[in-house]
C-alpha cells in the first residue's frame, strides 16, 4: 500500500492506491521506501501529451457531430422546406424525430463504449452519422429526410456521453471541466462554421440546391474525421501509445487517487445499474437537465431563425450567426476553467443559465426589428450563457460518481433526459409563432430561471452536508484529501465529500 508524498515541486496527499502490479510501479514510477513519489514535471509533461493527442481529435469529432446535428436551421434558410414540399408543421416534426432515437439508444450506446472502448465505438458512430448526413442530400421528400434523421440520431445518441466518460478516465476531477469545455466549445464553433459554409454554398448556382451542397460537404468532412479518430485515439490512459512507461504508471495512479474507485475496471451491467439506488442526487441532476435543455436546444436549432428576425436576407442571416457562436465558444472555455480553479460548479452553472434566460426575456419583450442592436446583443447572451450549461452539469455529476461502471450508465441517462427537452424546443418555435417567437422565448426564460433556483439550492445543500460530515467525524476534509480508491462505499462513505457545491 503506497502513500503519495510531495518532494520538491511535488505535492502532498496520502493515498491508498492499487496499481496493476508492484513490478510495474517499480519499473515505471518507482517505490521509495513505501512512498510513491509524484513528479510534477512528469505530470505536466503527461498532461500536455493528453491535451495535444486527445483534445484536438475529440474537439474535431464533436465539431462535425454538432454540424450534422444542427445544420437543419441553416438548410431551412436555404429553402429546404420549400424544395422538399413541407406542409404545416412538418419541419417541427423533422426536428423532433431526431431526439427520439437520441434519447432511447443513448444509454446502451454508452454501455458499449465502456465494454469495447471509446477508441472504437465513437469513430464508428461518427462514420455512420456522417454517412447519414451525406445521404440526406439525396432526399427528395419529407419521408426520406425523416428516415435519415432517425438513423443520424441513433448514431449520435451515445456520442456526447461517451466522450464525457472517456475524458473521466484521463483527467482528475478538478481538471475535467476545463478540458470538457475545450471539447464542447466545438459545438459553438460548429454554429459559426456551418454558418460560414452555408454563406458560401448558398451562393452556388447549379443543378443541386444549396442545402444539398451543405449536407454533402459537412457529411464528407465527418466521415474523414471518423477515419482519423479511429487511427489516432488511444484506448486508455494506462495504455496510451504516446506515453512513456513512467507516464503510464502515473496516469493510472492519478485516476485511482482523483477520479475512480477502480480505474479501467471490467464492465459490469449489474454494478452500473446500482447507481440509481446508491446515488442520492441523480433525480435533481435530471431536473436541472430538463431546465437547461429547453433554452440550450432552442439556441442550437433556432438561432438562424432568431437572427432572421433582424430582417436580413438568407446569406446575411447565416453570416450573422457566426459572431455570437464564436463569442459563446470563448465563454464556454473561460467559464469552465474558472469553475475548475474555484472548485465551484453550482454558482457558475446558475450564472450561465441566468444570462441565457435574460437574453430570452429581452427577445420576448422588445420588437427587435426596431431595436436591432439590442436584439443582436441578446443573441450573444443566448450563446454566452447557454452552451456552457451542459458541460458544467455533466462535469458536476461525473465528479460525484467515482465508480466507472456507474458513470457509464448515469451519464447517458442524464444526457438523454436532457435531450428530451429538444422535443419541447422543437415544438415551441412553430411557424404559427414566427417571426416573433414571443411565447417560445418566454418558455425558454422560465425554464432557465427555474434551473437557476434548483442549481443554487443543490449547491448550498452540498456545502451543508459536507459541513455535517465534518462535524460527525471531528475532522475537516476537502475533496481530494481522501483518494477515490478508498471510497468503495461511494457517497455513503463517511469520508465522502461532495464536489462542486457553493464554496
Amino acid at each position: 500500500m503506497a502513500s503519495v508524498s510531495v518532494v520538491g515541486d511535488v505535492s502532498h496527499a496520502d493515498a491508498k492506491t492499487t496499481f496493476p502490479s508492484e513490478k510495474d510501479i517499480e519499473e515505471k514510477a518507482g517505490e521509495v521506501e513505501g512512498v510513491y513519489v509524484v513528479d510534477r514535471a512528469l505530470e505536466k509533461r503527461m498532461l500536455r501529451k493528453f491535451d495535444l493527442h486527445i483534445l484536438p481529435v475529440l474537439s474535431i469529432m464533436y465539431l462535425f457531430n454538432s454540424i450534422d446535428k444542427s445544420n437543419l436551421g441553416n438548410a431551412k434558410t436555404g429553402g429546404l422546406t420549400t424544395d422538399l414540399g413541407f406542409k404545416g408543421n412538418q419541419y417541427n416534426i423533422l426536428l423532433s424525430i431526431f431526439y427520439v432515437p437520441l434519447v432511447l439508444t443513448g444509454p446502451p450506446m454508452n454501455l458499449l463504449t465502456k465494454k469495447y472502448g471509446a477508441k472504437y465505438v465513437l469513430p464508428i458512430a461518427m462514420l455512420i452519422f456522417g454517412g447519414m448526413a451525406m445521404i440526406s442530400a439525396g432526399c427528395t421528400n419529407f419521408g426520406g429526410i425523416v428516415t435519415t434523421r432517425w438513423f443520424l440520431g441513433m448514431a449520435e445518441s451515445g456520442f456526447l456521453a461517451g466522450v464525457i466518460f472517456y475524458l473521466t478516465t484521463f483527467y482528475k476531477r478538478d481538471e475535467l471541466a476545463g478540458r470538457l469545455s475545450i471539447f464542447y466549445s466545438a459545438s459553438e464553433i460548429a454554429g459559426a462554421f456551418t454558418g460560414l459554409i452555408a454563406f458560401g454554398v448558398f451562393q452556388i448556382h447549379s443543378k443541386l440546391y444549396g442545402w444539398q451542397y451543405l449536407f454533402l460537404i459537412e457529411g464528407s468532412l465527418t466521415v474523414l474525421g471518423g477515419i482519423i479518430a479511429l487511427i489516432v485515439l488511444p484506448k486508455s490512459a494506462a495504455t496510451a501509445y504516446f506515453l512513456t512507461e513512467e507516464e503510464k504508471a502515473l496516469a493510472y495512479h492519478r485516476i485511482a487517487t482523483h477520479s475512480s474507485t477502480e480505474p479501467d475496471s471490467a464492465f459490469s451491467f449489474r454494478s452500473a445499474m446500482r447507481v440509481f439506488k446508491q446515488d442520492r442526487l441523480w433525480p435533481i441532476y435530471m431536473i436541472i437537465g430538463f431546465c437547461l435543455g429547453v433554452p440550450l436546444f432552442s439556441i442550437s436549432n433556432f438561432l438562424p431563425q432568431i437572427v432572421a428576425r433582424l430582417g436580413f436576407d438568407t446569406v446575411k442571416t447565416n453570416l450573422y450567426t457566426v459572431a455570437p457562436n464564436i463569442v459563446g465558444a470563448c465563454f464556454v472555455v473561460m467559464t469552465a476553467f474558472s469553475s475548475d480553479y474555484t472548485g465551484d460548479r453550482s454558482l457558475h452553472l446558475a450564472g450561465c443559465l441566468c444570462i441565457s434566460a435574460i437574453g430570452f426575456v429581452i427577445l420576448a419583450c422588445i420588437d427587435i426589428t426596431k431595436h436591432l442592436g439590442v436584439g443582436y446583443f441578446a443573441c450573444f447572451m443566448l450563446c454566452a450563457g447557454g452552451f456552457i450549461t451542459s458541460p458544467l452539469l455533466s462535469t458536476w455529476y461525473n465528479n460525484n460518481t467515482p465508480d466507472e461502471n456507474q458513470r457509464a450508465i448515469l451519464t447517458p441517462v442524464l444526457v438523454a433526459t436532457a435531450n428530451c427537452m429538444g422535443l419541447v424546443a422543437a415544438n415551441i418555435f412553430t411557424e404559427k409563432s414566427a417571426p416573433n417567437y414571443r411565447m417560445a422565448s418566454i418558455v425558454c426564460a422560465c425554464f432557465g430561471f427555474a434551473g437557476v433556483a434548483i442549481t443554487i439550492a443543490l449547491g448550498f445543500w452540498m456545502k451543508w452536508d459536507n459541513m455535517r460530515r465534518d462535524r460527525e467525524m471531528g475532522v475537516v476534509l476537502k475533496v481530494g484529501d481522501v483518494p477515490t480508491s478508498e471510497l468503495k462505499g461511494g457517497q455513503k462513505d463517511p469520508k465522502w465529500r461532495w464536489m462542486g457545491g457553493v464554496p
